[in-house]
């Protein structure tokens, strides 16, 4: 089936669904808990799409955006915030993608679903969610917080291992992931990852 995103994709104005390769990302939120140092959000230039939202989208309008998830390799939760901010729509979401054929669902968070929600949204990702993609972001809780600047201090990184832990045993794929970011120790945060189990992957730094 051909495809309908070729172009930005403007619902009410707002960037809500964009392609990237062959996937298509959603952007739910700008909201975040962290200000990392070297989130795309700090450049200009950003990713080619103006991800800078008026409001939130409702679940209606998130869907709407996405039109026909088949015709993608994958359906990423991505945008210029943390998405487990709206851990409710993520899920209700998620369930019209499986419905509606998604090939794959993945999130990419910064794991710290634990400190911002009620709840705890692990089990309703199982049987969902095929990859989490987690923003590790170096090696212990003093250097995380150096480079995230939590609003949680250095309780975030103990809070997103944890997470990480309980994603391992009902989700498909789990990354944990760091940025060639000056002064970040990437094979000491390899071996963290290695430690808990699951997959590891180094992010380019864009510095335009």
């Amino acid at each position: 089936m051909k495809r309908m995103h070729d172009t930005e994709v403007h619902p009410k104005g707002m960037v809500i669904a964009y392609p990237v390769k062959d996937g298509l990302y959603l952007n739910i939120t700008n909201r975040c808990t962290n200000r990392c140092l070297f989130c795309i959000r700090n450049n200009e230039k950003g990713i080619g799409y103006n991800l800078w939202l008026e409001r939130e989208p409702t679940v209606e309008e998130i869907i709407q955006a996405i039109e026909d998830p088949s015709s993608y390799a994958e359906v990423v939760f991505c945008g210029y915030g943390e998405p487990l901010l709206r851990g409710d729509a993520v899920i209700e979401v998620a369930r019209w993608l499986k419905a509606h054929d998604a090939k794959k669902i993945r999130i990419n968070t910064n794991g710290l679903a634990d400190l911002f929600l009620d709840y705890d949204i692990v089990p309703l990702m199982k049987g969902l969610i095929d990859t989490v993609s987690i923003s590790l972001n170096a090696h212990n809780a003093e250097e995380y917080q150096k480079v995230s600047r939590s609003r949680y201090g250095e309780r975030a990184y103990e809070a997103l291992l944890d997470f990480t832990k309980r994603c391992r045993q009902v989700i498909p794929e789990v990354v944990l992931t760091v940025v060639d970011y000056p002064g970040v120790d990437v094979e000491k945060a390899r071996a963290v990852a290695a430690g808990l189990g699951v997959q590891f992957r180094v992010r380019h730094y864009i510095n335009e």
